[in-house]
This record gives structure tokens, C-alpha cells and sequence, in this order.
């Protein structure tokens, strides 16, 4: 029996390396890996779970289980017991030095109690009404309670909760109501966790070079030796950038010359908590190559550099998202199809979501499908991603309920910085609307 154990072992071990050494990308299936690795689908589909554990593999709806980078996350999708006071207009009976805990998941005590002790682990929030044994269980488990309905602990269970700094939270919603509110707060965190901020790319592992207004010429040129780079921000005594200087700006100037007098001053800065896709943008509108990144003092922190925001925002394209924005969930039902002669078009039904009070398409929701077109037109063409500029909309005829509607995109003109997008949509042969879009690519 043990002899088996470890031949399972060694297999799982072996799937895993197999998996780790596909490209990001690729599809993994367990029937494939089976058949690659001799081995049976159950020993394939049990490996495949623990690679997904770790993090190099990731399943999707519509698109399957895929090879992924393996990144680390800041751990936004998981709520303090503070937050679910705020969230719930809760009241602390109990355990408020415990409100800065993280809480792993939460249980609904809609059962008994012997069968609610298998779900109950340490760093949970048990959602219950008044059952004080159910209180007292949980809190001798390590968990927080959320009693809903308005009801109160025992005393003994105050004394408890504050002697383990775990909080009773009360509040005069219900269960189901309270639920449903945590959930939505969870999700929202995981549409926040797949737009990338300027703090999870920010590099703090190689040393930021400044230069100060008073320093000459000849120790720019002395920087640019020993660092490598062609620019530097330069900041005052408190470390807030004041001006930004490159190679260019120095050029034929005297060594014994200071930097205040080449610099560009009162430069563009960005705070931690900015969208790449902002940086992006504004990187390209100014013609920016680096960012100084600063905190709420305006102290510096770091520089983010184009190659940066590149590099994150190709990463960004190799993994499968979790927590679907409204632009995803409209874009989810669309077919992607071609004509006879191989042109590109996406197909799509109008549901009853998407209508407005007199039961036809809602002219916003048209205007965002035509967009979304627009930018996957240009990504087919592997040209990058798309910030748009403008976009001009004619709704010509009204779309009903439950209608077949084509989007037709045609690229107009496509330079290596700029393009413009013409996108019709078309339902039963008529031409029922149009937009034509100008953007700048990042590629």
C-alpha cells in the first residue's frame, strides 16, 4: 500500500513538471495528459487540481482549464471584520480588537448545530440569528459571528469574544440579506483585483537614481555610466519631484552647469493607486517614457517606465480574468464568426437586459458593443491594445427585443501609433447603426 502511495506521488510530481513546462496559454486537458503521461484520468484530473492550487493553471467558463503565469496578489478579495461592520450597519457587541482580522469565508448557519460544526474553521464569520450555542461554537473555533435579525449574544459569549479578539457583529438585516451583501462586496473586490494598479507593478527590488536641482552636468553623465539609463526624475530636499532631465536635455552642455537649468519642470506624476491603463494612456498622449510614482506627501516612491507598463499589460492579456465587469458580461453571448469571403464579424441575441423602457436596444449598451468590436478588430490584427479617443454614433433604426444583430468592424486606417474604426451593426440585412472611432494603440 505504501509502495502505491508513492508511485501516486511520483506522478502527481511528474504531471505537475509536465504542466509547469507548457507555455502560458495552452489548453490543458485531462483526457491529453492522460494519454501523454500514461497514466489514468483519475490521477490526471486529481494533478491538474493541485497545479491549479499552486497557481499555474486556471479554469474558466467557455474557455477551459489553460496554463498561467504564476503571479502573486495582494489579497484584496478578502474583508476585515471592520469591513463587514460598515457594510451590514452592524453594531460590535464583543471582540473589537479583532475588527482588523481577515476573514477566509463565511458560513450560514441555516442548519444544525452538529451539522453546522463541519463548515465552522478558524478566520470565518458565521452568519446566524439567535441560537446561542451556535455563537459560543463558533467563537471556541477561532471564527466571528455576524447574528442577524436584530438579536444579542449572552454575556458569556461577549466575555468569550473579547478574550479572543473575534468580533460579534449585530445588525437587523437577515440572513439572506446580509449574504447577498458580502458576496457582492467579494465580487466587486475581484473585479478590482483583474484591473492592475500602479502598485502591483510598481518595482521595488533595483534602486531608484535621482538627481538633485543643484547637481552639475558631470554628474549626469557619471549616472547615466553607472546606471545605464537616459533619464532621471530630479527632487528637493523632501524627495518630491520637481523636474524630470534625459541625455537630450544635457546635450553640449558644460560639465560644471546645474540641473536646474536643462530640466523640464513641475513634471507629471502618478500615485499608487492608478489604473495601468491610465499610465498607459497618459504615457502615450504626453509622450512620457517615465513616470515618477508618489505618495499622498507627493514624496517619491519609485518611477514606472514604459517597458513596465508593457510588460504588465501583456501579462494582463495571458491570464483568464475572475469577476466579470459589466463590459464582460455584455461581450459574453457574442459569437466571433466569418463571412464566405473570410471577413471578421460578431454575432450576438438581444436579451431583455439589454432594452430600454419601450422594449428596444438601449442606445448606450449599442454604443458599447460597437466599441468592444472596435477593439478586438485591432487585437486581431496583433497590433496591441486600444485607448480611443473619440467615437461618433448614428442609431438609424430601432433594434426589438430578442433580435439576431451582426457587428461589422473594418479597420479605415492603421499607422504604427493611431487608427480609425469604422463599426456597423446589421440585424435581418437592414444597417441599424454605426460608429466610427479614432484611438491610439499601445503596442
Amino acid at each position: 500500500m505504501n509502495e502505491d502511495n508513492q508511485e501516486l506521488l511520483t506522478k502527481h510530481q511528474q504531471i505537475v513538471q509536465y504542466i509547469e513546462e507548457l507555455s502560458v496559454g495552452t489548453r490543458i486537458s485531462v483526457r491529453k495528459v492522460a494519454q501523454s503521461l500514461e497514466v489514468s484520468e483519475g490521477t490526471a484530473y486529481r494533478a491538474i487540481k493541485e497545479a491549479e492550487n499552486i497557481g499555474i493553471v486556471s479554469t474558466k467558463d467557455r474557455i477551459g482549464t489553460v496554463r498561467v503565469e504564476k503571479k502573486e496578489y495582494h489579497q484584496i478579495d478578502k474583508l476585515t471584520f471592520a469591513e463587514v461592520v460598515n457594510m451590514v450597519d452592524g453594531d460590535v457587541i464583543g471582540g473589537a480588537e479583532g475588527l482588523h482580522k481577515s476573514l477566509n469565508k463565511f458560513v450560514i448557519g441555516a442548519m444544525q448545530l452538529e451539522a453546522m460544526k463541519r463548515y465552522i474553521d478558524p478566520d470565518n464569520l458565521l452568519i446566524v440569528g439567535n441560537r446561542t450555542q451556535a455563537h459560543l461554537y463558533a467563537l471556541g473555533q477561532g471564527a466571528g459571528v455576524l447574528i442577524t435579525g436584530g438579536f444579542h449574544p449572552l454575556d458569556e459569549a461577549k466575555e468569550l469574544a473579547d478574550e479572543l479578539e473575534l468580533p460579534i457583529i449585530v445588525t437587523s438585516y437577515d440572513t439572506f440579506t446580509v449574504a447577498t451583501m458580502i458576496n457582492r462586496a467579494i465580487d466587486d473586490r475581484m473585479i478590482k483585483k483583474k484591473i492592475m494598479l500602479v502598485q502591483d507593478i510598481l518595482r521595488t527590488d533595483a534602486p531608484v537614481h535621482v538627481l538633485h536641482a543643484k547637481d552639475k552636468v558631470s554628474d549626469v553623465q557619471l549616472l547615466i555610466e553607472e546606471s545605464g539609463h537616459t533619464r532621471f526624475p530630479v527632487v528637493d530636499e523632501q524627495y518630491r519631484p520637481i523636474g524630470m532631465i534625459t541625455t537630450r536635455d544635457v546635450w553640449g552642455a558644460e560639465p560644471e552647469q546645474t540641473v536646474d537649468q536643462f530640466m523640464t519642470k513641475n513634471p507629471l506624476t502618478i500615485e499608487l493607486q492608478a489604473s495601468v491603463a491610465y499610465v498607459s494612456h497618459t504615457m502615450v498622449w504626453e509622450g512620457i517614457e517615465l513616470l515618477p510614482v508618489v505618495g499622498k506627501d507627493r514624496k517619491m516612491i519609485g518611477v514606472i517606465s514604459r517597458k513596465d507598463v508593457l510588460k504588465a499589460l501583456q501579462f494582463a492579456q495571458t491570464q483568464p480574468q475572475n469577476g466579470e465587469t459589466f463590459e464582460d458580461q455584455l461581450w459574453s453571448s457574442v459569437q466571433k464568426m466569418r463571412d464566405k469571403t473570410g471577413k471578421l464579424f460578431y454575432r450576438r441575441t438581444i436579451s431583455a437586459q439589454m432594452t430600454n423602457h419601450v422594449g428596444m436596444v438601449s442606445e448606450g449598451l449599442m454604443t458599447t458593443l460597437m466599441s468592444q468590436a472596435a477593439m478586438r478588430i485591432v487585437k486581431e490584427e496583433k497590433r496591441g491594445n486600444l485607448i480611443l479617443d473619440s467615437s461618433s454614433n448614428f442609431f438609424l433604426l430601432p433594434i426589438p427585443i430578442d433580435s439576431v444583430i451582426d457587428l461589422v468592424p473594418n479597420i479605415i486606417e492603421l499607422s504604427r501609433r493611431y487608427c480609425k474604426i469604422e463599426v456597423e451593426i446589421y440585424c435581418d440585412g437592414s444597417r441599424m447603426a454605426k460608429s466610427m472611432f479614432t484611438a491610439r494603440l499601445v503596442d
